[in-house]
């Protein structure tokens, strides 16, 4: 646990610096916290999450954080941080949106262009 905590502190600096010398119309601090919420799922592939789980009630949320252009380029920017930082569960993260149900208005992929997302 003490590995995944410290993991998850360098992820958050990262991306603290990097929302700022973006200036993200989303935070992604709270990208991060609220997929923080499917670590389980995301690090060792269960428990499955399901929807009004914890974790879909997370992605939900970001879900409702996508209700503009421009937050759905900032949130893809954020989760493509995350996918490219976290790359051995890149899978699981992007799946998580189509297990609870969620569209974000974007595929989450390591080649999606979050310039383009309209």
């Amino acid at each position: 646990m003490r590995g995944q905590t410290h993991n998850i502190t360098i992820l958050v600096l990262v991306l603290v610096s990097w929302a700022t010398s973006i200036g993200a119309a989303v935070d992604c601090i709270t990208v991060t916290g609220l997929v923080s919420t499917c670590s389980s799922f995301i690090t060792y592939g269960t428990p499955d999450p399901f929807p009004g789980s914890p974790c879909c009630e997370a992605v939900a949320n970001l879900g409702l954080i996508a209700d503009s252009t421009d937050n759905r380029r900032s949130l893809c920017i954020c989760l493509m941080a995350l996918i490219t930082t976290y790359t051995t569960h890149s899978t699981a993260i992007a799946t998580l949106p189509g297990i609870c149900g969620v569209t974000l208005g974007f595929i989450i992929d390591p080649n999606t262009d979050c310039n383009f997302i309209e």
